[in-house]
Protein backbone atom coordinates (compact mmCIF):
# COMPACT_ATOMS: atom_id res chain seq x y z
CA UNK A 1 0.00 0.00 0.00
CA UNK A 2 2.90 2.63 0.81
CA UNK A 3 4.67 1.60 -2.26
CA UNK A 4 1.24 2.19 -4.35
CA UNK A 5 0.78 5.98 -2.88
CA UNK A 6 3.81 6.62 -3.30
CA UNK A 7 3.85 5.33 -7.00
CA UNK A 8 0.37 7.68 -7.23
CA UNK A 9 2.29 10.52 -5.94
CA UNK A 10 5.11 10.47 -8.33
CA UNK A 11 3.48 9.64 -11.23
CA UNK A 12 1.61 13.22 -10.76
CA UNK A 13 4.54 15.06 -9.94
CA UNK A 14 5.86 17.81 -11.36
CA UNK A 15 9.70 17.28 -10.97
CA UNK A 16 12.61 19.64 -12.04
CA UNK A 17 13.03 17.65 -15.17
CA UNK A 18 9.26 18.88 -16.28
CA UNK A 19 10.37 22.77 -14.99
CA UNK A 20 13.28 22.89 -16.83
CA UNK A 21 12.03 20.78 -19.93
CA UNK A 22 9.02 23.71 -19.84
CA UNK A 23 11.41 26.37 -19.89
CA UNK A 24 13.20 25.18 -22.80
CA UNK A 25 9.85 24.92 -24.61
CA UNK A 26 9.20 28.99 -23.73
CA UNK A 27 12.09 29.80 -25.15
CA UNK A 28 11.16 28.75 -28.89
CA UNK A 29 7.33 28.87 -28.98
CA UNK A 30 6.54 32.50 -28.64
CA UNK A 31 4.25 33.60 -31.66
CA UNK A 32 4.24 37.81 -31.74
CA UNK A 33 0.14 38.37 -31.76
CA UNK A 34 0.66 40.56 -34.40
CA UNK A 35 1.47 38.34 -37.03
CA UNK A 36 -2.33 37.21 -36.58
CA UNK A 37 -3.13 40.67 -38.17
CA UNK A 38 -0.39 40.70 -40.84
CA UNK A 39 -1.18 36.94 -41.51
CA UNK A 40 -4.94 38.28 -42.07
CA UNK A 41 -5.57 34.78 -39.50
CA UNK A 42 -8.96 34.43 -38.45
CA UNK A 43 -8.56 33.64 -34.87
CA UNK A 44 -10.71 31.44 -33.48
CA UNK A 45 -12.41 31.12 -36.67
CA UNK A 46 -14.10 34.23 -36.38
CA UNK A 47 -14.43 37.42 -38.61
CA UNK A 48 -13.04 41.56 -37.43
CA UNK A 49 -16.94 41.66 -36.72
CA UNK A 50 -17.41 38.13 -34.06
CA UNK A 51 -19.28 36.05 -36.85
CA UNK A 52 -18.23 32.83 -37.28
CA UNK A 53 -15.80 32.25 -40.73
CA UNK A 54 -18.35 29.94 -42.89
CA UNK A 55 -16.44 26.97 -43.11
CA UNK A 56 -19.69 24.62 -44.39
CA UNK A 57 -23.56 24.27 -44.80
CA UNK A 58 -26.45 22.54 -42.85
CA UNK A 59 -30.34 22.27 -42.82
CA UNK A 60 -29.80 21.29 -39.31
CA UNK A 61 -30.48 24.20 -37.08
CA UNK A 62 -29.52 27.84 -37.59
CA UNK A 63 -28.71 31.14 -34.92
CA UNK A 64 -30.29 34.28 -35.71
CA UNK A 65 -28.95 37.24 -33.89
CA UNK A 66 -28.38 40.29 -36.03
CA UNK A 67 -30.01 42.06 -39.13
CA UNK A 68 -27.16 42.10 -42.18
CA UNK A 69 -28.02 45.18 -44.64
CA UNK A 70 -25.82 46.72 -47.84
CA UNK A 71 -23.39 44.99 -50.38
CA UNK A 72 -21.50 42.06 -49.34
CA UNK A 73 -18.42 44.51 -49.34
CA UNK A 74 -20.04 46.60 -47.54
CA UNK A 75 -22.45 45.23 -45.13
CA UNK A 76 -24.15 46.97 -41.75
CA UNK A 77 -24.53 44.38 -38.83
CA UNK A 78 -26.83 45.56 -36.25
CA UNK A 79 -28.33 43.56 -33.53
CA UNK A 80 -31.35 41.79 -33.14
CA UNK A 81 -33.25 39.49 -30.57
CA UNK A 82 -32.14 35.83 -31.14
CA UNK A 83 -33.92 33.31 -32.47
CA UNK A 84 -32.86 29.65 -32.83
CA UNK A 85 -34.49 27.37 -35.43
CA UNK A 86 -34.38 23.45 -35.18
CA UNK A 87 -34.37 22.40 -38.93
CA UNK A 88 -36.09 25.80 -40.00
CA UNK A 89 -38.35 25.81 -37.13
CA UNK A 90 -38.42 27.79 -33.64
CA UNK A 91 -37.10 26.42 -31.01
CA UNK A 92 -39.86 28.64 -28.47
CA UNK A 93 -42.42 27.01 -30.75
CA UNK A 94 -41.68 23.86 -30.19
CA UNK A 95 -41.05 23.88 -26.59
CA UNK A 96 -44.87 25.84 -26.16
CA UNK A 97 -46.14 22.95 -28.64
CA UNK A 98 -45.51 20.43 -26.57
CA UNK A 99 -46.58 22.31 -23.39
CA UNK A 100 -49.98 22.97 -24.62
CA UNK A 101 -50.21 19.33 -24.94
CA UNK A 102 -49.18 18.05 -21.75
CA UNK A 103 -46.03 15.48 -23.29
CA UNK A 104 -42.63 15.91 -22.95
CA UNK A 105 -40.58 17.70 -26.01
CA UNK A 106 -36.78 16.40 -26.15
CA UNK A 107 -38.00 13.14 -28.21
CA UNK A 108 -40.06 14.97 -30.76
CA UNK A 109 -37.20 17.56 -31.13
CA UNK A 110 -34.81 14.54 -32.05
CA UNK A 111 -36.86 13.07 -34.13
CA UNK A 112 -36.97 16.64 -36.13
CA UNK A 113 -33.25 17.25 -35.60
CA UNK A 114 -32.61 13.57 -37.51
CA UNK A 115 -35.52 13.65 -39.70
CA UNK A 116 -36.41 17.50 -40.66
CA UNK A 117 -39.48 16.86 -39.98
CA UNK A 118 -42.12 16.90 -37.12
CA UNK A 119 -43.67 13.57 -36.09
CA UNK A 120 -46.79 12.21 -36.47
CA UNK A 121 -48.12 10.71 -33.21
CA UNK A 122 -47.62 7.30 -34.53
CA UNK A 123 -44.30 8.28 -35.91
CA UNK A 124 -43.08 9.63 -32.73
CA UNK A 125 -44.35 6.92 -30.47
CA UNK A 126 -42.51 4.16 -32.75
CA UNK A 127 -39.45 6.68 -32.38
CA UNK A 128 -39.86 6.55 -28.37
CA UNK A 129 -40.09 2.79 -28.56
CA UNK A 130 -37.34 2.43 -30.41
CA UNK A 131 -35.23 4.57 -28.02
CA UNK A 132 -36.27 2.95 -25.35
CA UNK A 133 -35.47 -0.85 -27.02
CA UNK A 134 -31.40 0.77 -26.72
CA UNK A 135 -31.51 1.90 -23.17
CA UNK A 136 -29.86 -0.69 -21.81
CA UNK A 137 -25.85 -1.54 -21.61
CA UNK A 138 -24.37 -4.57 -22.35
CA UNK A 139 -24.21 -7.21 -19.81
CA UNK A 140 -21.48 -6.64 -16.93
CA UNK A 141 -20.57 -3.20 -18.61
CA UNK A 142 -21.59 -1.00 -15.41
CA UNK A 143 -19.35 -3.59 -13.32
CA UNK A 144 -16.27 -3.99 -16.25
CA UNK A 145 -16.07 -0.58 -17.62
CA UNK A 146 -17.58 2.03 -15.38
CA UNK A 147 -16.71 1.10 -11.86
CA UNK A 148 -13.03 1.30 -12.63
CA UNK A 149 -11.15 4.24 -11.23
CA UNK A 150 -13.90 6.21 -12.06
CA UNK A 151 -12.67 10.16 -11.92
CA UNK A 152 -14.74 12.62 -10.20
CA UNK A 153 -14.81 14.37 -13.74
CA UNK A 154 -17.81 12.35 -14.98
CA UNK A 155 -16.97 13.31 -18.61
CA UNK A 156 -13.96 11.12 -18.91
CA UNK A 157 -15.64 8.28 -17.32
CA UNK A 158 -18.21 8.57 -20.74
CA UNK A 159 -16.08 8.48 -23.40
CA UNK A 160 -14.22 5.61 -22.26
CA UNK A 161 -17.80 3.88 -22.28
CA UNK A 162 -18.15 5.20 -25.63
CA UNK A 163 -15.28 3.95 -26.93
CA UNK A 164 -15.88 0.90 -25.30
CA UNK A 165 -19.11 0.21 -27.05
CA UNK A 166 -17.51 0.30 -30.24
CA UNK A 167 -15.85 -3.75 -29.14
CA UNK A 168 -19.37 -4.80 -28.27
CA UNK A 169 -20.58 -3.48 -32.31
CA UNK A 170 -20.35 -6.45 -34.65
CA UNK A 171 -19.72 -3.37 -37.82
CA UNK A 172 -18.19 -0.48 -35.15
CA UNK A 173 -16.56 1.01 -38.53
CA UNK A 174 -19.30 0.36 -41.07
CA UNK A 175 -20.49 3.95 -42.36
CA UNK A 176 -23.22 3.54 -44.09
CA UNK A 177 -26.25 5.43 -43.16
CA UNK A 178 -28.36 2.98 -42.12
CA UNK A 179 -25.39 1.51 -39.84
CA UNK A 180 -24.90 4.89 -38.85
CA UNK A 181 -28.27 5.57 -37.56
CA UNK A 182 -28.50 2.72 -35.46
CA UNK A 183 -25.44 3.71 -33.78
CA UNK A 184 -26.36 7.02 -33.12
CA UNK A 185 -30.06 6.13 -31.79
CA UNK A 186 -28.37 3.82 -28.98
CA UNK A 187 -25.55 6.48 -28.14
CA UNK A 188 -28.77 9.04 -27.81
CA UNK A 189 -30.30 6.27 -25.90
CA UNK A 190 -27.46 5.12 -23.52
CA UNK A 191 -26.07 8.94 -23.13
CA UNK A 192 -28.49 9.38 -19.57
CA UNK A 193 -27.87 6.13 -18.56
CA UNK A 194 -23.77 6.58 -18.99
CA UNK A 195 -24.04 9.98 -16.85
CA UNK A 196 -25.90 8.71 -14.08
CA UNK A 197 -24.18 5.46 -14.04
CA UNK A 198 -20.64 7.27 -13.66
CA UNK A 199 -21.90 9.67 -11.48
CA UNK A 200 -22.63 6.88 -8.92
CA UNK A 201 -19.88 4.56 -9.50
CA UNK A 202 -18.10 7.81 -8.65
CA UNK A 203 -19.65 8.49 -5.48
CA UNK A 204 -19.59 4.87 -4.17
CA UNK A 205 -15.35 5.57 -4.82
CA UNK A 206 -15.95 8.19 -2.34
CA UNK A 207 -17.45 5.97 0.42
CA UNK A 208 -20.81 6.48 -0.39
CA UNK A 209 -23.38 4.01 -0.89
CA UNK A 210 -24.50 2.53 -4.20
CA UNK A 211 -27.57 2.19 -5.82
CA UNK A 212 -28.23 1.38 -9.51
CA UNK A 213 -32.14 2.11 -10.83
CA UNK A 214 -32.45 0.64 -14.42
CA UNK A 215 -34.60 3.10 -16.83
CA UNK A 216 -38.17 2.20 -17.46
CA UNK A 217 -39.34 1.90 -21.26
CA UNK A 218 -42.47 3.84 -20.87
CA UNK A 219 -40.42 7.11 -19.33
CA UNK A 220 -38.99 10.43 -21.18
CA UNK A 221 -35.79 10.52 -21.04
CA UNK A 222 -35.84 13.20 -18.39
CA UNK A 223 -38.06 11.35 -16.51
CA UNK A 224 -35.58 8.51 -16.58
CA UNK A 225 -32.74 10.63 -15.97
CA UNK A 226 -34.20 12.11 -12.52
CA UNK A 227 -35.43 8.48 -11.58
CA UNK A 228 -32.12 6.70 -12.02
CA UNK A 229 -30.32 9.95 -10.13
CA UNK A 230 -32.74 9.81 -6.82
CA UNK A 231 -32.52 6.84 -4.51
CA UNK A 232 -36.48 7.24 -3.59
CA UNK A 233 -36.82 7.02 -7.54
CA UNK A 234 -39.42 9.88 -7.18
CA UNK A 235 -40.03 13.22 -9.25
CA UNK A 236 -42.35 15.72 -9.97
CA UNK A 237 -43.96 16.45 -13.03
CA UNK A 238 -42.87 20.79 -13.38
CA UNK A 239 -39.58 18.80 -12.14
CA UNK A 240 -39.73 16.84 -15.37
CA UNK A 241 -40.81 19.25 -17.26
CA UNK A 242 -38.28 21.83 -16.83
CA UNK A 243 -35.43 19.31 -16.72
CA UNK A 244 -37.23 18.20 -20.54
CA UNK A 245 -37.19 21.49 -21.68
CA UNK A 246 -33.50 21.94 -20.84
CA UNK A 247 -32.94 18.95 -22.81
CA UNK A 248 -34.22 20.44 -25.56
CA UNK A 249 -32.68 24.13 -25.41
CA UNK A 250 -29.63 22.50 -25.49
CA UNK A 251 -30.02 19.76 -28.06
CA UNK A 252 -28.76 21.60 -30.95
CA UNK A 253 -26.69 25.26 -31.54
CA UNK A 254 -26.45 25.49 -35.32
CA UNK A 255 -23.49 23.87 -36.96
CA UNK A 256 -20.71 26.37 -35.25
CA UNK A 257 -20.08 25.63 -31.95
CA UNK A 258 -17.20 24.08 -30.96
CA UNK A 259 -17.88 20.44 -29.99
CA UNK A 260 -20.59 20.39 -33.06
CA UNK A 261 -17.84 21.42 -35.28
CA UNK A 262 -14.89 18.93 -34.35
CA UNK A 263 -17.84 16.37 -34.74
CA UNK A 264 -17.77 17.47 -38.40
CA UNK A 265 -14.38 17.58 -38.44
CA UNK A 266 -13.33 13.93 -37.40
CA UNK A 267 -16.38 12.66 -38.86
CA UNK A 268 -14.72 14.01 -42.18
CA UNK A 269 -12.54 11.62 -41.76
CA UNK A 270 -14.67 8.61 -42.31
CA UNK A 271 -13.91 7.53 -38.78
CA UNK A 272 -16.58 5.56 -36.94
CA UNK A 273 -19.43 7.07 -34.94
CA UNK A 274 -18.05 6.28 -31.23
CA UNK A 275 -14.84 8.17 -32.09
CA UNK A 276 -16.34 11.46 -33.40
CA UNK A 277 -18.89 11.43 -30.43
CA UNK A 278 -15.87 10.84 -28.28
CA UNK A 279 -14.42 14.08 -29.98
CA UNK A 280 -17.23 15.88 -29.77
CA UNK A 281 -16.99 15.06 -25.85
CA UNK A 282 -13.61 16.06 -25.53
CA UNK A 283 -14.49 19.59 -26.53
CA UNK A 284 -18.17 20.24 -24.65
CA UNK A 285 -15.89 19.03 -21.67
CA UNK A 286 -13.58 22.56 -21.82
CA UNK A 287 -14.75 25.04 -19.78
CA UNK A 288 -15.09 27.27 -22.23
CA UNK A 289 -17.63 25.40 -23.78
CA UNK A 290 -19.32 23.09 -21.48
CA UNK A 291 -18.54 24.27 -18.25
CA UNK A 292 -20.22 28.22 -17.66
CA UNK A 293 -23.03 27.29 -15.96
CA UNK A 294 -20.71 25.99 -12.64
CA UNK A 295 -18.52 29.07 -12.99
CA UNK A 296 -22.03 30.65 -12.77
CA UNK A 297 -22.65 29.06 -9.70
CA UNK A 298 -19.44 29.26 -8.45
CA UNK A 299 -20.01 33.00 -8.72
CA UNK A 300 -23.29 33.34 -7.15
CA UNK A 301 -22.46 31.55 -4.43
CA UNK A 302 -19.72 34.36 -3.60
CA UNK A 303 -21.87 36.87 -4.06
CA UNK A 304 -24.27 35.75 -1.62
CA UNK A 305 -21.32 35.40 0.28
CA UNK A 306 -20.08 39.01 0.64
CA UNK A 307 -23.65 40.90 -0.30
CA UNK A 308 -25.20 40.46 3.21
CA UNK A 309 -28.48 42.33 1.70
CA UNK A 310 -29.22 40.59 -1.54
CA UNK A 311 -32.20 43.41 -2.17
CA UNK A 312 -29.75 45.93 -2.15
CA UNK A 313 -29.03 47.24 -5.67
CA UNK A 314 -26.26 49.29 -4.59
CA UNK A 315 -24.53 46.44 -2.75
CA UNK A 316 -24.82 44.55 -5.77
CA UNK A 317 -23.67 47.02 -8.17
CA UNK A 318 -20.70 47.81 -5.93
CA UNK A 319 -19.80 44.32 -5.73
CA UNK A 320 -19.89 43.46 -9.55
CA UNK A 321 -17.70 46.52 -10.06
CA UNK A 322 -15.08 44.79 -8.19
CA UNK A 323 -15.33 41.85 -10.23
CA UNK A 324 -15.01 43.89 -13.44
CA UNK A 325 -12.35 45.57 -12.02
CA UNK A 326 -10.49 42.27 -10.92
CA UNK A 327 -10.66 42.76 -7.61
CA UNK A 328 -13.36 40.33 -6.41
CA UNK A 329 -14.42 36.37 -7.20
CA UNK A 330 -11.78 34.56 -9.69
CA UNK A 331 -10.25 38.36 -10.60
CA UNK A 332 -11.13 36.98 -14.23
CA UNK A 333 -12.87 40.78 -15.08
CA UNK A 334 -16.06 38.65 -15.77
CA UNK A 335 -19.53 37.98 -15.11
CA UNK A 336 -20.78 34.68 -15.83
CA UNK A 337 -23.17 34.37 -18.22
CA UNK A 338 -23.88 37.60 -19.20
CA UNK A 339 -22.96 38.04 -22.96
CA UNK A 340 -22.90 35.56 -25.16
CA UNK A 341 -20.36 35.10 -28.49
CA UNK A 342 -23.32 35.22 -30.73
CA UNK A 343 -26.52 36.46 -29.60
CA UNK A 344 -26.63 40.41 -29.37
CA UNK A 345 -29.78 41.43 -27.70
CA UNK A 346 -31.22 37.99 -26.56
CA UNK A 347 -30.70 34.43 -26.13
CA UNK A 348 -34.08 32.56 -27.05
CA UNK A 349 -32.94 29.71 -24.95
CA UNK A 350 -32.96 31.82 -21.61
CA UNK A 351 -36.18 33.38 -22.75
CA UNK A 352 -38.06 30.45 -22.64
CA UNK A 353 -36.16 28.77 -19.61
CA UNK A 354 -36.89 32.33 -17.85
CA UNK A 355 -40.78 31.09 -17.11
CA UNK A 356 -39.52 27.53 -15.91
CA UNK A 357 -36.88 29.22 -13.61
CA UNK A 358 -40.01 31.46 -11.85
CA UNK A 359 -41.88 28.34 -11.43
CA UNK A 360 -39.97 25.72 -10.07
CA UNK A 361 -37.71 28.49 -7.36
CA UNK A 362 -41.40 28.60 -6.79
CA UNK A 363 -42.19 25.05 -5.98
CA UNK A 364 -38.80 24.75 -4.09
CA UNK A 365 -39.40 28.32 -2.30
CA UNK A 366 -36.55 29.65 -3.36
CA UNK A 367 -37.44 33.30 -4.91
CA UNK A 368 -35.21 35.03 -2.56
CA UNK A 369 -32.18 33.78 -4.63
CA UNK A 370 -34.15 33.79 -7.70
CA UNK A 371 -34.66 37.86 -6.87
CA UNK A 372 -31.03 37.68 -6.57
CA UNK A 373 -30.42 36.31 -9.65
CA UNK A 374 -32.36 38.65 -11.48
CA UNK A 375 -30.53 41.76 -9.87
CA UNK A 376 -27.35 40.28 -10.88
CA UNK A 377 -28.60 40.00 -14.28
CA UNK A 378 -30.13 43.66 -14.71
CA UNK A 379 -27.31 45.31 -13.26
CA UNK A 380 -24.64 43.47 -14.54
CA UNK A 381 -26.06 44.20 -17.85
CA UNK A 382 -25.93 47.66 -17.11
CA UNK A 383 -22.04 48.02 -15.96
CA UNK A 384 -21.43 46.12 -18.89
CA UNK A 385 -22.86 47.74 -21.81
CA UNK A 386 -21.66 50.90 -20.26
CA UNK A 387 -18.04 49.98 -19.96
CA UNK A 388 -18.29 48.32 -23.13
CA UNK A 389 -20.35 50.78 -24.96
CA UNK A 390 -23.00 48.32 -26.13
CA UNK A 391 -27.07 49.04 -26.60
CA UNK A 392 -27.73 45.56 -26.10
CA UNK A 393 -26.25 42.19 -24.41
CA UNK A 394 -27.90 38.76 -23.92
CA UNK A 395 -28.09 36.75 -21.28
CA UNK A 396 -26.91 33.75 -21.63
CA UNK A 397 -29.15 30.52 -20.82
CA UNK A 398 -25.93 28.95 -18.55
CA UNK A 399 -26.94 32.56 -16.16
CA UNK A 400 -30.08 30.32 -15.31
CA UNK A 401 -29.68 26.69 -16.21
CA UNK A 402 -26.98 26.14 -13.11
CA UNK A 403 -29.18 27.61 -10.65
CA UNK A 404 -32.31 25.06 -12.17
CA UNK A 405 -29.84 21.56 -11.90
CA UNK A 406 -29.24 22.99 -8.50
CA UNK A 407 -32.90 23.20 -7.65
CA UNK A 408 -33.58 20.13 -8.98
CA UNK A 409 -30.70 18.49 -6.76
CA UNK A 410 -28.85 17.99 -9.36
CA UNK A 411 -25.06 17.67 -8.31
CA UNK A 412 -22.26 19.59 -9.91
CA UNK A 413 -20.55 16.89 -11.13
CA UNK A 414 -23.21 15.91 -13.17
CA UNK A 415 -24.04 19.48 -14.84
CA UNK A 416 -21.60 19.22 -18.49
CA UNK A 417 -22.47 15.40 -18.85
CA UNK A 418 -26.38 16.32 -18.74
CA UNK A 419 -25.62 19.23 -21.37
CA UNK A 420 -23.79 15.77 -23.51
CA UNK A 421 -27.21 14.07 -22.84
CA UNK A 422 -29.15 17.06 -24.98
CA UNK A 423 -26.49 17.51 -27.28
CA UNK A 424 -26.08 14.03 -28.64
CA UNK A 425 -29.36 14.55 -30.55
CA UNK A 426 -27.23 17.27 -32.72
CA UNK A 427 -24.25 15.50 -32.91
CA UNK A 428 -26.04 12.41 -34.40
CA UNK A 429 -27.96 14.80 -36.99
CA UNK A 430 -24.57 16.88 -38.05
CA UNK A 431 -22.65 13.47 -38.35
CA UNK A 432 -25.23 11.93 -40.89
CA UNK A 433 -25.04 15.20 -42.44
CA UNK A 434 -21.56 15.61 -42.79
CA UNK A 435 -21.16 11.98 -44.30
CA UNK A 436 -23.87 12.09 -47.15
CA UNK A 437 -23.18 16.09 -47.86
CA UNK A 438 -19.38 17.19 -46.94
CA UNK A 439 -17.80 14.65 -49.20
CA UNK A 440 -14.16 16.34 -48.16
CA UNK A 441 -11.47 16.09 -45.35
CA UNK A 442 -11.51 19.51 -43.66
CA UNK A 443 -8.01 20.22 -43.76
CA UNK A 444 -7.79 24.37 -42.82
CA UNK A 445 -4.48 25.58 -43.18
CA UNK A 446 -1.60 27.19 -40.94
CA UNK A 447 1.05 29.46 -41.38
CA UNK A 448 4.49 28.51 -40.44
CA UNK A 449 6.28 31.63 -38.94
CA UNK A 450 9.18 29.91 -38.26
CA UNK A 451 13.03 30.94 -39.92
CA UNK A 452 14.49 28.22 -42.08
CA UNK A 453 18.02 27.24 -40.60
CA UNK A 454 20.60 25.11 -41.04
CA UNK A 455 21.08 21.64 -38.68
CA UNK A 456 23.87 22.03 -36.66
CA UNK A 457 26.17 18.39 -36.14
CA UNK A 458 25.99 17.35 -32.13
CA UNK A 459 29.60 18.09 -31.77
CA UNK A 460 28.76 22.30 -32.60
CA UNK A 461 25.44 22.45 -30.24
Amino acid sequence: MIWKENRENSYCEITPAILALKEQWEKKNFIDPRLYKEYNVKRGLRDEDGRGVLTGLTRVAEIQSYNVTGESNHEHITPAEGVLYYRGIDVRDIVRGSSARGRFAFEEAAYLLLFGELPTQEQLQDFCVQLASYRTLPTNFFRDVIMKNPPRDLMNTMQRGILTLFCYDDKPNDIGLENVLRQCLQLTSNMPVLAIYAYQAWRYSQGESLFIHVPQPELSTAENFLRMLREDRGYTKLEARVLDVALVLHADHGGGNNSTFTNHVVTSSGTDTYSAIAAAMSSLKGPRHGGANSKVMAMMDDIKTHVKNWEDTGAVADYLKKMLNKEAFDRSGLIYGLGHAVYTQSDPRCEVFRDYVTRLATEKHREAELALYANVERVGKELLMERQHKSAMSTNIDFYSGFVYEMLGLPMELYTPLFAVARIAGWSAHRMEELTSGGKLIRPRYECVEEHRSFVPMENR
